[in-house]
């Protein structure tokens, strides 16, 4: 980096190394150049940045240090060297990280919250420190004090420093161990052993480390540039930083784009289509005319996709049907339209009329169109129990929009769930309204996860979707549902996030188990809405608001399975909640993303058979082993 005298024509090119200027030269006297005040600022600003590499010895480690004993200075040689801010800020996000959060966590994901957290506070804080040392009037600041003050902050104090983040990191490991075991019992799961707890803390300093040295290597790329831009287009220092900056970052940026992000992105992208093609062991293509994909269909087998084929091929017995439901049972219509069935969302949905109009479904009590996860995936439990309570006498219809896991399909295939919940339900709402009002069947609408946001799409509103449907049922909803969370933002005072409750329940009610929808005891009209989401379901409160905002749901009481040691940090929070999204499924039924105990219940909440019992209710849960 240059440096101009305050006297003299010379430029500093680097430690120890001077070049004359001569009048023309690519270093112009600095006097023509620059006035006073910049010079004095950026000669300042340069004394900051290089208050390790000012007087070699003093600063050198091992040096003498006045809070150490003579023979223990050597040892100082192998304390790295760090930005101050960067390692304060980064040591304090790496101990926040350790608290718990709504899943429990094990070692690995402990270290990487904890690495992730503490490399980004680090960077955090060596930017912050930047800023402000950007400004004229903070580097004047400084530079005053530097020139008024002894220079404390030597490497005894780093010694000081890193043994105390050592203490503090051991000490909250410890109790972070502790944490984890009150949320695993609070889910009535296995619990980590201090021992095993204590892995985190080498993953940690791993990750951190990564992400510390991405972020020292794009800071020299930016120098570097800066350097040059000095150099070769003599822009003034400041204004090369700048410029220097932001290439830097756009180059990276788009190289990670480029060779990271979409060669990624391509490689799941054929690993998953890969596996949409294949059939689960021991699924075959059905026999009955009832179902899509038999000889009967107009859906081909082999286009189903992995999931359509063994939507398809499963469901209950009978026997099991007329058992559950005390009734006599009908064989049960299921119609799938895969991704490769047709080209698009309105092909696909014509289709699937099409099916529905072959096997008759428009005559059952009961049709129910379903928006699918990310994969075309449609839970064993939620075909089952709808077909159980209503002893088969009804008819499921789902359409397939994508073949990647539902986290993925969320960044890169969002609108086309959206497109295929308002393709599907136009297509089988208009032909249900072609039938006469006495011969129609009773339209439920169903979505789960990433499904719940296609689904809503096909409404406006909510009053939308009670003119429309006769009931509908949204589980695990994510975040960013657009009905969900115009609701949750105008529920009635008093009322918590996790289970709110918007004008007294009339039309719409939330519920993490069957007897939560049984509340506010007031009237509920119908058609109902229903929304099924637990306090502990990372699905349902990660949003990026999460890094800067602090979410009414850890302002109000907690959930009945989140700790009340769960609290909100800037930054941290959102990591710690982003990697629960994948630890979403590992924790037992009624907790997390998992809701297949209360299925019979969502299902009897939008739509009951007449003469239902409790007696009934409790005879289909145990059938199903809920």
């Amino acid at each position: 980096m240059y440096r101009l005298a305050r006297r003299g024509k010379l430029g500093t090119v680097a430690d120890g190394e001077t070049r004359a200027t001569a009048p023309g030269s690519a270093y112009p006297d600095a006097d023509t150049e620059l006035d006073t005040e910049f010079q004095r600022e950026f000669e300042e600003e340069l004394e900051h940045h290089h208050l390790w590499h000012r007087e070699g010895a003093r600063h050198h480690f091992g040096g003498d240090s006045p809070l150490l004993p003579p023979r223990l200075a050597p040892l100082v040689r192998y304390v790295p060297r760090a930005h101050p801010a960067g390692f304060v800020l980064g040591t304090a996000f790496a101990l926040i990280s350790l608290t718990p959060s709504l899943i429990p966590r094990d070692y690995l994901f402990q270290g990487l919250a904890t690495g992730i957290s503490g490399g980004l506070g680090y960077g955090l804080g060596v930017a912050v420190a930047w800023l402000l040392g950007r400004t004229a009037r903070w580097t004047r600041l400084t530079g005053k004090v530097q020139r008024g003050t002894p220079e404390w902050f030597t490497p005894g104090t780093w010694v000081v420093l890193v043994v105390t983040a050592v203490v503090a990191l051991l000490w909250m490991l410890l109790a972070g161990a502790a944490w984890q075991r009150q949320v695993a019992a609070l889910m009535g799961i296995a619990q980590p052993t201090t021992d095993g707890w204590l892995r985190a803390g080498p993953v940690a300093l791993v990750v951190a480390g990564l992400i510390v040295g991405f972020g020292r290597g794009v800071r020299w790329l930016a120098g570097r540039a800066a350097d040059l831009l000095r150099r070769r287009a003599h822009l003034p220092a400041q204004v090369a930083t700048v410029v220097g900056t932001v290439l830097v970052v756009v180059l990276v940026a788009t190289v990670i784009d480029a060779l990271v992000l979409r060669t990624g992105l391509r490689a799941a992208d054929a690993a998953f289509s890969a596996t949409n093609t294949q059939t689960y062991p021991g699924v075959v293509a059905p026999i009955s005319p009832l179902r899509s994909g038999s000889p009967a269909s107009l859906v081909r087998w082999d286009t189903l996709g992995r999931e359509g084929q063994d939507f398809v091929a499963g469901g209950r017995p009978l026997a099991d049907l007329g058992e559950a439901s005390g009734r006599a049972p009908t064989p049960p219509i299921r119609a799938y339209v895969g991704l490769m069935s047709a080209p698009g969302p309105e092909e696909r949905a014509a289709l699937a009329v099409a099916e529905l109009e072959r096997t008759g479904a428009f005559q059952r009590q009961v049709l129910a169109l379903v928006t699918t996860t990310g994969t075309g995936w449609i839970d064993d439990p939620v075909a089952d129990s709808l077909e159980m309570i209503w002893g088969g006498n009804t008819a499921i219809v789902a359409t397939q929009y994508s073949y990647l896991p539902s986290w993925l399909s969320f960044v890169v295939d969002r609108s086309r769930a959206e497109a295929e919940g308002r393709a599907l339900f136009d297509a089988v709402h208009a032909r249900v309204e072609q039938l006469p009002p006495d011969r129609r069947p009773r339209l439920l609408v169903f979505g789960e996860s990433l499904g719940s946001l296609g689904s809503e799409a096909a409404f406006s509103s909510i009053d939308d979707a009670r003119a429309q449907a006769d009931g509908v049922l949204w589980v695990g909803p994510p975040n960013s549902n657009r009905l969900h969370a115009a609701l949750t933002a105008r529920r009635d005072p008093g009322s918590p996030a996790v289970l709110p409750v918007v004008d007294g329940g009339r039309e719409v009610r939330f519920g993490s188990t069957a007897v939560d929808l049984t509340r506010p005891p007031g009237v509920w009209s119908p058609p109902h809405v229903v929304y099924l989401q637990h306090a502990s379901d990372p699905i349902v409160w990660w949003t990026p608001s999460l890094l800067w905002h602090r979410p009414d749901w850890l302002d109000e009481p907690r959930g009945r399975d989140v700790s009340e040691a769960v609290d909100w940090y800037p930054v941290v929070t959102f990591w710690q909640v982003t990697i629960d999204l994948t630890n979403s499924l590992s924790v037992p039924d009624g907790h997390g993303h998992q809701y297949r105990e209360v299925m019979v219940g969502g299902w009897l909440s939008v739509g009951t058979p007449p003469g239902w019992t409790d007696a009934d209710t409790q005879r289909v849960a145990g059938m199903l082993g809920l």
